[in-house]
């Protein structure tokens, strides 16, 4: 067993880096050294008086201290090291491009009226769920020790789950457009004889190179392509503990 340090250590740069940026904004937002107005995304604010930062501050507060803060926690540390360890390896710029690229998305979406929101980061984190079901559809998945599943439909459950509790659909439903949109445009689309359309950018390559996250000579690793049907994912192996199955325990607030 590793220690807490030697884990945290361990996580892959971008999942890393994103999961303590939220976790210090919850922590700093407890401790009552800023307001969350100042960071909640509101249009109005940002294009009246060019309040900016809202578009990326919304993204790193998933709630106060809770049971459902830390579970949004755990997702992105699970889906997100397994993404950027699994079909992301050697590829930390495409995976830095793919959170960027889901941010974009879920800005454009906020603007319409019956999916605004003040804080998009819960979407985010639903869109690594959603495009980690993409990439490891068959891992099996429990969900609260009654229901076991193949992850490929794992998003679809949370849904439901939302409905049960009476959870607000918004933010799920804009992490799985997101996550299909970019998993659509770089995998699918591909597959089907299609151009990827999304490469990642140049300047995204040299922020990773100059900050020495990963491995920034990512364009030049080659990538697999499962060659079957649709949504087989790219045949990349979970490690031990997740091929045997694992427990997805969620819970919601009212």
């Amino acid at each position: 067993m590793s220690s807490p340090g030697e884990f945290y250590k361990s996580l892959p740069p971008i999942t890393k880096a994103y999961g303590t940026i939220c976790f210090l904004t919850t922590v700093a937002s407890q401790l009552g050294l800023y307001r969350i107005e100042t960071i909640a995304l509101i249009h109005e604010l940002v294009f009246s008086e060019f309040q900016v930062w809202r578009l990326l501050t919304n993204f790193f507060f998933l709630g106060n201290f809770s049971v459902n803060f830390a579970i949004r926690l755990l997702m992105i540390i699970r889906y997100g090291v397994q993404l950027e360890q699994g079909p992301f390896q050697r590829r930390t710029a495409d995976f830095l491009w793919m959170m960027i690229f889901g941010a974009l998305s879920l800005l454009v979406l906020s603007f319409i009226p019956i999916l605004r929101g003040a804080f998009l980061g819960i979407s985010l984190v639903f869109m690594l769920v959603y495009i980690w079901s993409r990439e490891f559809p068959n891992a099996q998945v429990n969900i609260y020790g009654l229901v076991a599943l193949k992850a490929f439909y794992l998003p679809w459950a949370m849904l439901a789950l939302d409905v049960i509790f009476g959870s607000p659909l918004a933010p799920d439903l804009m992490g799985i457009i997101a996550g299909h949109l970019y998993y659509f445009l770089t995998v699918l689309h591909p597959l089907a004889g299609g151009r990827n359309i999304i490469f990642t950018p140049k300047l995204v390559h040299k922020l990773v190179a100059r900050a020495r996250l990963g491995y920034p000579t990512n364009a030049h690793v080659p990538q697999d392509r499962a060659t079957g049907a649709a949504f087989t994912g790219r045949s990349y192996r979970l490690n031990a503990s997740t091929g045997r199955g694992f427990s997805f325990r969620r819970f919601w607030s009212s």
